[in-house]
């Protein structure tokens, strides 16, 4: 958790922009969910969510809710399978040491809620079945929640909550591939795998042209449907497909570019409408009463509030003090610990495993949906809360990292080694001193001549 070089500081500071106005877009696409099934009009959210469409000859007359969870969701699994390869061969997650410290807080911040849930439903009787649905962190919501309270924190820290996130993406989509995967479809898998093969030598080829590389991932995702796998799966192995290093020449990679042209439509339109489609859940006050009283909705709660605290505060902990990785000198632990507490922000994909979880049990479906939002609203008050009493401190830091008083557009912090850096400043500052001398030189001669006689 070093201080992040400049180049991959300014990555991260435009992803981090990008990510949190999606974050925004996603907070009210909730909230309008939440009206929407909770008023009059509570009836045509039903219908409009029921609604089938879709060539039924490929076995594609699917609910608007069924397209929105397999379908467009795959867009944002296609956009995590491209920041998870360019994080494994150009960022964080490339050298070993400096991902040492995310990795395993984003292993411990799944295990942990996943043993709070279990315990939780061992003692009450409860289905083991949602173990799963606390895992997740939802890094849009999260960096939404910053763009509310201050974004003041330092690059350092914003680095660790994304790179947690995105290992916290991989393990999610491992858990769907391997634990929700209904009966194989030997054939249909067999045709996605081909199909992703063409998409790969196409891509090693430099073939180029959305008219071809679309219609085949719609292939791909078809296939990928009927073979049993979860479809957002072939979203995340067509973005680990993509070449997220630069060539002699190149001002992105292909990996970048498409990124930078599919995050609109992603962040914009299909997490949205998952959200749209996905939250709208009862929240009267019975219903919010009963979440506390089913130990699988309780299981939940407490996984996301207390499962994702203790996990990722503990494994950031535990590793620094039994291993070479550090904390940050400038940073505390309880900078770590409010972040520890965002990442308890699980919606996006805490919502797809519980419904993967829970298929067939619509009442069931719903609680746990509740709980998904309630635990989510809890965890991301109290991570405000321990955010503001930090914010000072981040405020500070911020300063000092985007100091820059040589103007040259780098900050000065990135310069301490360079002599040509402290040169311009010897330069400015004598330049300093030379007018405070001429001003103070003609100070003086202004009191010399109000001190003679008239």
């Amino acid at each position: 958790m070093g201080r992040l070089p400049f180049p991959e500081r300014t990555f991260l500071t435009d992803a981090l922009r990008t990510e949190t106005v999606g974050g925004l877009i996603l907070l009210v696409a909730a909230i309008a969910a939440l009206i929407w099934a909770n008023t009059p009009l509570k009836g045509s959210y039903a219908s409009v969510s029921d609604f089938h469409l879709g060539p039924a000859t490929l076995g594609l007359h699917l609910s608007v809710t069924h397209w929105a969870a397999d379908g467009l969701i795959a867009v944002f699994f296609f956009v995590a399978g491209i920041e998870l390869k360019r994080e494994l061969v150009a960022g964080e997650l490339r050298d070993p040491k400096a991902a040492a410290l995310p990795v395993v807080a984003a292993l411990c911040g799944m295990a942990v809620p996943a043993l709070v849930y279990t315990l939780v439903n061992v003692i009450g009787n409860g289905s083991l079945d949602g173990w799963a649905v606390p895992t997740a962190t939802d890094i849009a919501f999260a960096l939404a929640v910053l763009a509310v309270i201050g974004t003041s924190l330092p690059s350092a820290l914003r680095a660790f909550l994304l790179t947690l996130a995105v290992v916290d993406d991989l393990f999610a989509i491992l858990i769907i591939a391997v634990f929700f995967t209904s009966d194989i479809n030997f054939v249909a898998l067999g045709g996605a795998v081909l199909a992703l093969a063409v998409f790969w030598l196409l891509l090693r080829l430099d073939v180029h042209g959305w008219y071809i590389y679309v219609p085949l991932a719609l292939v791909v995702w078809a296939l990928m449907y009927h073979s049993g796998v979860h479809a957002t799966i072939a979203g995340v192995a067509m973005g680990l497909m993509l070449r997220c290093t630069r060539r002699e020449g190149e001002p992105y990679s292909p990996g970048e570019h498409i990124e930078h042209l599919v995050r609109p439509l992603s962040a914009g339109l299909a997490v949205p409408l998952f959200a749209l489609f996905s939250a709208g859940v009862s929240v009267s006050g019975r219903a919010l009463t009963d979440v506390f009283t089913r130990p699988e909705t309780l299981g939940v709660v407490l996984g996301l509030v207390v499962g994702k605290a203790v996990g990722i505060f503990g494994g950031t902990w535990l590793t620094a003090r039994f291993t070479r990785a550090e904390l940050n000198k400038d940073l505390a632990w309880a900078d770590v610990f409010a972040v520890a507490s965002l990442a308890g922000i699980g919606f996006t994909v805490s919502l797809l495993i519980g419904e993967l979880a829970f298929t067939g049990d619509s009442s069931m479906t719903g609680e746990v949906k509740a709980s998904v939002l309630l635990g989510s609203v809890i965890a991301a008050v109290l991570s405000s809360v321990l955010l503001k009493v930090r914010d000072r401190r981040y405020r500070f830091l911020c300063e000092e990292e985007e100091r820059d008083e040589d103007h040259d557009g780098i900050p000065d912090i990135y310069e301490e080694d360079s002599a040509e850096h402290h040169l311009r400043m010897a330069a400015i500052l004598e330049g300093k001193a030379a007018e405070h001398r001429r001003l103070a030189e003609r100070a003086g001669a202004a009191s010399a001549d109000d001190d003679r006689p008239a």
